[in-house]
């Protein structure tokens, strides 16, 4: 008997290992986590002005140095999903299954360092913190809600028979 957790999927949707494909929302969660990395990298690209990239995005520098700590979960999750693979190590399938909690946190995380920045060092304006706060709370729920992640992070690429 089929699972019933699959039935709003077309074979489209699974990958070469019978695996239901990762989510786009799991990657728009990851652009976010990963954003100071991005801005970094696309700093590095600048050939002229490489500096001006990441005081246009992040005026103060230390918020921008926090932002790329605060992403460190996010190039974790990044360096396990690309180790994901049949024949991963035991501790890359433990993470995996753990990847919903791992991207939680480092929303948390984020949210928790931009609060900071906020309150403390007085780095952020309100409506950029209030924009950020929705941001996370949007994409925590959709880490906690979305079924297809669910069904991602219980899935894990074994290999198949030869045909």
């Amino acid at each position: 008997m089929a699972n019933p957790l699959y039935k709003n999927y077309t074979i489209n949707d699974f990958d070469k290992f019978d695996c239901l494909k990762l989510s786009k929302g799991v990657y728009l969660l990851l652009i976010y986590v990963l954003r100071a990395y991005i801005v970094w990298l696309m700093s590095v690209t600048n050939f002229k002005d490489r500096v001006a990239t990441i005081a246009w995005v992040y005026p103060e520098t230390s918020l921008f140095y926090l932002s790329l700590f605060s992403g460190a979960l996010g190039v974790f999750f990044v360096f396990v999903l690309s180790l994901r693979r049949p024949d991963a190590a035991s501790w890359v399938k433990y993470c995996w299954q753990h990847s919903r909690e791992i991207l939680a946190c480092a929303l948390i995380f984020d949210w928790l360092v931009n609060m900071s920045a906020y309150y403390f060092w007085q780095m952020l304006s309100l409506p950029y913190l209030v924009g950020q706060s929705g941001i996370s709370i949007v994409l925590l729920l959709f880490c906690c809600l979305s079924t297809r992640f669910k069904i991602n992070t219980q899935e894990f690429p074994e290999k198949l028979p030869e045909k």
